[in-house]
Order: structure tokens, then sequence, then C-alpha cells
């Protein structure tokens, strides 16, 4: 067979094989899982809460811009990773941006514990990454297999 004939079958197989290779670098597969780490934790020092911020979508793994608290970076949308931040009571201002800004406002109570999703919906040429406030059961089921990229 002629060699630019094996190169053109051959050429399907090796381009799937990088892009899920490239996909899976972009996920969280190092670090505790929320489940392992969960009973580890100690709780919040008195007068703070505890925010934990995470990502389970895979959809956009390339996309994952700098997460902010207040302005602060904190940490990277990474998918299938959270971080957790412990905080004074108080008023927060969490935010991502690609093509536009996107934030969502919470109130901290002292030993209250918040779950914020990061979301993705497509953008013109990059997806958006949202932040939503969740409740605990929900977040629970959603961030259980994540892993821990910081905190």
């Amino acid at each position: 067979m002629k060699r630019w004939l094996r190169c053109l079958i051959h050429t399907p197989r090796v381009l799937v094989t990088l892009i899920t290779v490239a996909l899976l670098a972009g996920c969280a597969t190092s670090g505790a899982t929320y489940t392992e780490l969960q009973p580890k934790l100690a709780a919040p020092a008195d007068g703070q809460g505890r925010i934990f911020i995470y990502r389970t979508i895979i959809l956009g793994a390339a996309v994952q811009p700098a997460v902010k608290l207040n302005g602060v970076v904190v940490g990277n949308a990474v998918p299938r990773g959270f971080i957790y931040l412990d905080r004074p009571a108080g008023d927060y201002t969490i935010s991502t941006q690609t093509e536009v800004e996107r934030t969502l406002s919470l109130t901290l109570a002292p030993g209250e514990v918040r779950y914020v999703r990061l979301g993705i919906n497509m953008g013109f040429f990059v997806g958006h990454v949202y932040p939503e406030l969740v409740g605990d059961a929900e977040a629970k089921a959603d961030i259980a297999s994540c892993h821990l990229v910081g905190s």
C-alpha cells in the first residue's frame, strides 16, 4: 500500500487519540475528591464560612478562565475540579471572564457553607463560564467525584 494512503487511514485514529489526550489533560484528575476530603476538613474558624466553587462539565475543557472572588483570582474553572475558600462572613462576588464577564453575588453567614457551580454556555468565539449558586443536596451530589485543584 502506498505510504500516503497508510497515513490517510491512520490519521483519524491519531487525531482522535490526540484530541482525547488534550481534553483529559485539561480535567482535574489529581488531588483528593470531595468525598475523600470532606470528612477530613475542620469546620471554618469562628466568624467564617466556607465557599466551594466547582465545575462538573467537561464540555469546553480547554476553556478554563480565572475564577475571582471580589476581584482577586482564587483559581481556575477546571473541569471536574473544585476549590474551597474559608472567608469571614459578608458579601462576596464570584466572577469569571472569557468574551464576557459573568458574576454571582452571595452573602456568607458565620459557619455557613455555600456551593457555587461553574456552568458553561456557548459563546461567539469561546464558551462562557458562569457561576451559579446551588443548594446543598444538589451540590453534594454534583461535586462528589470532583478533585481538589486548590484552596
